[in-house]
């Protein structure tokens, strides 16, 4: 059973690490084009800002599905009503952030 434990434990520390990377990743990548645009790209500033929040926007939706897998493994081994509360507001959020997300992208 420790061993069922361990595995479970690892798997869900690995899914919130990818999590981690992906959103310090999307940070990263929209930084850097934010600063190449204004240093650059001047003009067409609005449309540009935009383009680029949705990018950070993306990147942030993919790391909260990182985040609620490695919550759902989590939950196998300690399913209490606190953890499942939290797992619950989770995707509650992660499923607004990505109907506007999608919103704002059929716009463009």
């Amino acid at each position: 059973m420790d061993t069922f434990h361990n595995l479970i434990n690892s798997t869900s520390f690995t899914l919130n690490i990818i999590g981690a990377l992906i959103t310090i990743w999307g940070i990263i990548v929209s930084l850097l084009e934010f600063l190449k645009k204004e240093v650059l790209e001047r003009t067409k500033v609005i449309q540009l800002n935009e383009a680029i929040r949705i990018k950070l926007g993306s990147y942030l939706v993919l790391a909260l599905e990182f985040f609620i897998a490695g919550d759902i493994v989590k939950t196998i081994i300690t399913p209490t009503w606190e953890s499942l509360g939290i797992l619950g507001a989770i995707v509650v959020i992660r499923t607004i952030l990505s109907y506007f997300l999608t919103k704002d992208l059929k716009k463009i």
